[in-house]
């Protein structure tokens, strides 16, 4: 009878679930592993870039300087903290996101500011990007973006930026809350943000990766309001 109770419920919260016809599910973050093994280009282009030395500006005597104007402690492992692991590691305190006790060869794939930190936690959307590739090659029809937005994919990339890089007091950010950062334009600035001017610098020692030209996987809304702009001068991927 237990049994039969529990079964019940199950089918009950499934319906419920499932409501509307569309299945809810937990995005959880994977790593820049799983987004490199189809877009190589677009993380090699990264690996060359700050975000993906984030974690490493953590340790002791890293950055030295820019701690002590910060009045941090050179000397301090920062490594183990939240409010620091929270913008210099994917998906810190999430699902499948980076965790202290992660193994080192997993570690490597989420210490750092990694391709779901902009585009969100991939588990879902993912698996669109590679339907909407198999579609393309084999009929050449593009897939509406908006499967990518049911399954979690981020397109808000400025409110992401915003959400570490503009969070300090004062910020023009209205949202921006505790824990803050302690790099402000107001002790240096090169910690002045821009997101328009930010973003479209790529390259090595920037923030993001190279901008490739779109394949014509998807196709309409939504994408970055300064989609134009990066594709200007977008590279040719392989």
């Amino acid at each position: 009878m237990a049994t039969k109770k529990i079964g019940i419920l199950a089918l009950m919260a499934f319906a419920a679930v499932t409501a509307g016809s569309s299945i809810v599910f937990a995005q959880e973050f994977e790593g820049v592993g799983v987004c490199r093994k189809c877009h190589l280009d677009q993380a090699d282009a990264w690996s060359k870039t700050a975000h993906a030395k984030a974690y490493e500006s953590l340790r002791p005597k890293v950055k030295a300087a820019e701690k002590v104007k910060a009045k941090l402690d050179p000397e301090r492992d920062y490594t183990k903290e939240p409010e620091c692991l929270a913008c210099h590691t994917t998906g810190y305190g999430k699902p499948g996101g980076y965790k202290l006790d992660m193994t080192a060869t997993d570690a490597r794939l989420f210490a750092n500011v990694g391709c779901e930190s902009c585009h969100g936690a991939g588990s879902q959307f993912r698996r669109e990007h590679g339907s909407a590739d198999d579609l393309l090659k084999s009929k050449g029809e593009s897939t509406s973006r908006e499967v990518l937005v049911k399954a979690g994919q981020r397109f808000d990339y400025e409110a992401a930026c915003a959400s570490c890089h503009l969070n300090y007091h004062g910020s023009p950010v209205k949202d921006a809350k505790a824990p803050f950062t302690p790099f402000t334009p107001e002790i240096d600035a090169k910690y002045t943000f821009n997101y328009l001017r930010d973003v479209l610098r790529s390259g090595p020692g920037a923030g993001v990766h190279e901008h490739f030209k779109f394949k014509g996987v998807f196709k309409g809304e939504p994408v970055p309001a300064i989609r134009e702009e990066t594709q200007k001068n977008a590279k040719e991927s392989d």
